[in-house]
């Protein structure tokens, strides 16, 4: 995998992890937020996850932020 900061996957590892860092949660506390296994929320913030659009939602819904923002640095 590319782990380029072009690469969608890489840059949505980066802004997954920096949101998780900038609400004081650890990787357990958002994954028990979104339903999700830590290993797994381990995984997508590595980049060696493409994540599905239902876990985008969930994530972002456990963050309390628009989808969007996880996906983008474009204002949403």
């Amino acid at each position: 995998m590319d782990s380029s900061p072009e690469d969608p996957v890489f840059a949505f590892a980066r802004r997954l992890r920096r949101m998780r860092l900038e609400r004081g949660l650890s990787q357990e506390q958002l994954a028990a937020l979104a339903g999700l296994d830590r290993t797994y929320v381990s995984s997508c913030e590595n980049g060696r996850r493409n994540a599905t659009i239902r876990t985008i939602d969930r994530l972002a819904s456990a963050l309390e932020v628009d989808p969007c923002a996880l996906v983008s640095d474009r204002q949403c």
